[in-house]
């Protein structure tokens, strides 16, 4: 279930896998993701499988690839339209839901939590500041990050005026593909942003067109989708 998983100071934080779900066919393993076409039945039981795991609900987003940051308290009736989501509440787990994109998963001093989708567009409006603003709001003082696995800039093809826009916001996202044409390293974009706000990064290794192991999108088109996950309190 977990790729990559800690609890430290209180904050659990995990990347899940593909492991150990029912869905099947493209989306075969632990897709948590319900906008791919998979069977819902299924996608719900996966999700049921990672809140057990976790001891409490998970809030997702309908993720938009922009820079809107939601604060919630608990679950809500419809997942919130945004690419961040923030809480000081121990009763519930944050997700962001990614196959290929960057999870960023925050956590504040004075007890707030953050999971933050970042894909390219995400970068380029600056979805990482916001989420550190909207942090800060409600008190949190020190921040540290857990950037999860990602596709890496040798496997992010893009045309050069993409490339050109993701780099300057942040220069050491232009990157080579494996074949010499323009690409972005979303990760090493997200990385720097943090490191120019004075936050403490854990970066995962990994890239998720690279490892059978998670979903991809840019490998598998039609494929599922895996979390990068936080909560406050014990699991």
């Amino acid at each position: 279930m977990f790729a990559w998983h800690e609890q430290r100071s209180g904050v659990v934080r995990a990347v899940t896998d593909r492991v150990g779900g029912v869905s099947e066919g493209p989306y075969a393993g632990l897709n948590l993701g319900a906008h791919v076409d998979d069977d819902p039945g299924a996608v719900a039981h996966n999700r049921a499988l990672l809140a057990e795991a976790l001891g409490r609900p998970v809030v997702y987003m309908e993720q938009c690839h922009g820079a809107d940051v939601v604060v919630v308290d608990d679950v809500p009736d419809q997942p919130p339209a945004c690419d961040a989501v923030v809480t000081t509440s121990t009763e519930v787990a944050l997700a962001a839901l990614v196959a290929d994109c960057v999870p960023v998963l925050l956590s504040g001093t004075g007890g707030v939590v953050a999971a933050v989708h970042a894909g390219r567009p995400g970068l380029v409006a600056g979805v990482v500041g916001r989420a550190l603003e909207a942090m800060r709001d409600l008190g949190a003082g020190e921040v540290d990050a857990v950037v999860g696995p990602a596709v890496c800039g040798r496997c992010y093809e893009v045309p050069a005026e993409l490339r050109d826009a993701a780099a300057r916001v942040q220069p050491v996202s232009a990157a080579v593909s494996w074949t010499g044409t323009p690409a972005v390293d979303v990760a090493a974009g997200v990385v720097a942003a943090l490191h120019e706000a004075d936050v403490a990064v854990r970066w995962v290794p990994g890239c998720s067109r690279e490892r059978d192991d998670l979903y991809s999108y840019r490998r598998d088109g039609r494929t599922g989708r895996f979390a990068g996950v936080v909560a406050r309190g014990v699991a």
